[in-house]
């Protein structure tokens, strides 16, 4: 299991622990974390699953596809620290990331 925090825009965290598979977004609909609406269910075309991963962490992440980063400027408030979690799968290199929601999906 992979503990992944949850951090909304007010600061109210929710940890989860998750099994080695599928996607960070997957995870969080799994665990209704509000703040991931996942609308496209992981099609990346709608940007619902948008949070920032603090710098320190980007270099354990897959890179970004031009798609991703196509859908992330369309995004609101988009940071250079934007992902999509549908883009992200769980690997054990991801235990205790803190992943910032934010206050807006659409």
């Amino acid at each position: 299991m992979v503990n992944v925090v949850f951090r909304t825009h007010s600061g109210e965290e929710t940890a989860v622990d998750i099994p080695e598979e599928g996607n960070l977004m997957e995870a969080a609909v799994a665990n209704n974390i509000s703040g991931i609406a996942a609308d496209c269910g992981g099609s990346m075309v709608c940007g619902t699953c948008h949070v920032m991963v603090a710098p320190e962490w980007q270099e354990k992440l897959p890179e970004q596809s031009e798609m991703e980063k196509d859908i992330l400027s369309y995004v609101p408030e988009p940071q250079p620290s934007s992902r999509l979690t549908c883009q992200i799968p769980v690997t054990a290199e991801l235990e205790g990331i803190v992943l910032q929601l934010p206050e807006h999906q659409h």
